[in-house]
């Protein structure tokens, strides 16, 4: 079916999108859902991941890379590789197209994503997915499983739009759409005079350096593993393992698949992720970000990143 895409805040054009026929049986969720997710189908076949059980087998192992990565990783790419053929898939591991995956799910929409999104239709070569299977491997090696996520995220012309982060442990998921709907918050308050600062375990000490002496000795480091748990500390989240933050701070060279999807949900609620001198990540071309990354919600942004300057010297690879 080619319907005309309309315009949309997130810079979506007027040229027709060629969507994917569907299957007569089982029935296809677009035929299921009311108007405004039947127009929404790249939407759609992100938050149908959400119900596709694709976490099932994460594995312990010692390996960097981990048979539950690889598996999480095949499945997650031909779900969405076969609903959207034409859409730019990246992800953390390579996918070998000899070997592909049959994957089948339920096809039902969550209510409540039902009630939230509206309709938006993008032309294919505007889209860019971004995967990454498990976050916080080496956490997940060392058994240290709350910090541990898979994250799916849509970009269009080069902006996150759509991220789902989910904890696969404790079975918590976060989603948000820029200008669509979320089923995750920003607390209530943020302490900007002596802000939490979280940072990636491996350089809580060079973060905490140059913190301590912008914002005074009360300032409190916390160190994590993933990115998606970092930048989930910055929100309302009600899990039992998961650490409250005021900021996030990355200093070296990272993947765009470590951080489309919070990005995502942080512009959805109003929130910024940028690189440490302010400029905004774009989610083309290569698939490494090289300037650091600040990451804030209902703070002045602006104001953080002046008083962190000489951070960006060692974001480089």
């Amino acid at each position: 079916t080619e319907r005309c895409a309309p315009a949309a805040p997130w810079g979506c054009s007027k040229r027709p999108v060629l969507l994917p026929a569907c299957p007569a049986v089982p029935p296809c969720p677009a035929a299921m859902a009311p108007m405004g997710i039947r127009l929404s189908p790249l939407g759609m076949a992100v938050f149908c991941l959400l119900g596709l059980g694709v976490l099932y087998h994460l594995y312990s192992g010692f390996l960097q890379l981990t048979s539950g990565d690889l598996l999480s990783n095949r499945r997650m790419f031909y779900l969405l590789k076969g609903a959207f053929p034409a859409v730019q898939i990246n992800s953390e591991e390579r996918v070998d197209t000899a070997d592909q995956e049959t994957v089948s799910w339920d096809r039902s929409i969550p209510e409540d994503i039902k009630q939230k999104i509206q309709p938006k239709e993008v032309p294919a070569e505007s889209v860019t997915v971004w995967i990454d299977p498990l976050d916080a491997t080496q956490e997940y090696t060392e058994n240290l499983r709350q910090y541990v996520t898979t994250m799916v995220c849509v970009a269009v012309n080069g902006k996150p739009v759509i991220g789902v982060i989910h904890k696969p442990f404790s079975a918590y998921t976060a989603w948000a759409m820029v200008d669509g709907g979320s089923n995750v918050k920003a607390r209530s308050s943020y302490n900007e005079k002596n802000p939490r600062i979280i940072v990636s375990r491996s350089h809580a000490g060079k973060v905490e350096q140059v913190a301590k002496q912008t914002f005074g000795n009360k300032t409190v480091i916390i160190p994590a593993g993933g990115a998606g748990y970092k930048v989930l500390s910055l929100l309302d989240v009600a899990e039992k393992n998961q650490e409250e933050a005021d900021v996030y701070i990355h200093v070296t060279y990272i993947k765009k698949w470590d951080i489309c999807a919070g990005n995502a949900v942080l512009r959805a609620l109003g929130g910024h992720m940028t690189t440490l001198t302010g400029e905004e990540i774009s989610y083309t071309g290569s698939d490494g970000n090289e300037g650091g990354l600040i990451a804030s919600i209902n703070m002045n942004h602006k104001a953080l990143i002046e008083k962190l300057p000489d951070l960006e010297k060692t974001s480089h690879k």
